[in-house]
């Protein structure tokens, strides 16, 4: 098929046990948890309205303050719901320093050729079986607004966007069936799962090559289960500088969030905040008269472009939000 083309894989499964009220995620009813800080120090709240927050340090100050640690205690938000009904915001988005949603994951575990097209652009192979999995970590991510950082042009050129679809767990579980994996998700945010090819390229594993610091975003904020819906009914869009770059729906992706939830707990027990990054899909063509990036290594993606000091990135999930971040060359001085 050529680039830009949607697909839809159906699979021929157990059913899966959903329980969600399909909402749009613009209203009042919404639950939107953000991780922030304000004048330096970190908390944790709901947005409310179009513009405002509400603290959970002063809504509910016996819960912790960091949203990872709230999940070990209150897997389903259901007491953050509760603390913040009838309050008003406290806060502004604007007054606030977004944090990635959970600042430090137990795991971050992301997956590689998930989406059909994206494995035939490439024209790589992968399992029908078997995710293709790998881990990164804390330091490589930011929130919402923050900058990137791309790597000074004398470590790497060819830095990408890879827009996706993050999911975060609320339920501790191990053995989890296929049928039983949405009763684990606390909710679902957007993340950027920023690329340094020339280091992805280096060894099998490329690992430092998804992990270079400041590399990747995740955010706004984390949208509840019950206010998002089946992720398989969403769209993900990602863009440069107001260019849509990709485009693709959710249900196109080869494993599921189902399977990948029920890969992943045969391993190990998966922990409260620990995140999951679905996977990316292809690119969009460019448009006429746009040059192709300079081919790096042996995997040739027509319609990716790098991104580069003073560019902007959005990666956006429709009724979920979207994610925005400058891109800036990495400060840190070379010695």
């Amino acid at each position: 098929m050529t680039a830009g083309a949607h697909f839809t894989f159906v699979a021929s499964q157990s059913p899966i046990h959903y329980h969600g009220r399909k909402r749009d995620g613009s209203g009042e009813d919404s639950l939107r948890v953000v991780s922030f800080s304000h004048h330096g120090k970190p908390g944790v709240g709901v947005v409310t309205g179009a513009n405002g927050v509400i603290a959970l340090a002063k809504a509910a100050p016996d819960l912790p303050g960091d949203l990872r640690r709230i999940l070990q205690i209150d897997p389903t938000l259901a007491k953050v719901r509760a603390a913040v009904a009838g309050k008003s915001a406290d806060l502004a988005l604007d007054d606030i320093a977004f944090d990635p949603v959970i600042r430090e994951p137990h795991a971050t575990w992301a997956l590689a050729l998930n989406y059909k097209l994206h494995i035939e652009e490439t024209g790589l192979t992968t399992s029908q079986t078997y995710p293709q999995i790998f881990l990164r970590m804390p330091i490589c991510q930011v929130g919402h607004k923050q900058p990137l950082w791309a790597p000074r042009k004398s470590i790497a050129e060819a830095y990408d966007y890879e827009g996706e679809l993050a999911v975060i767990i609320g339920k501790p579980g191990r053995y989890i069936k296929r049928a039983d994996a949405f009763a684990h998700v606390a909710g679902y945010s957007c993340y950027n799962e920023g690329s340094v090819r020339e280091y992805q390229g280096h060894n099998r594993q490329f690992g430092l090559g998804k992990n270079f610091e400041r590399s990747g975003s995740f955010g706004p904020w984390l949208m509840t289960p019950d206010e998002f819906g089946d992720p398989a009914d969403h769209t993900l869009i990602t863009r440069l500088n107001g260019i849509e770059r990709q485009h693709a729906k959710i249900s196109g992706l080869l494993h599921d969030v189902p399977r990948l939830i029920e890969y992943l707990s045969e391993g190990y027990t998966l922990q409260p905040g620990d995140v999951i990054v679905t996977g990316s899909p292809g690119a969009l063509p460019l448009r006429p008269g746009e040059a192709p990036e300079k081919p790096v290594g042996k995997v040739i993606v027509a319609g990716q472009l790098h991104m580069r000091p003073g560019d902007v990135c959005e990666v956006e999930v429709d009724r979920l939000g979207v994610l925005s971040n400058p891109v800036i060359e990495d400060p840190t001085p070379l010695r």
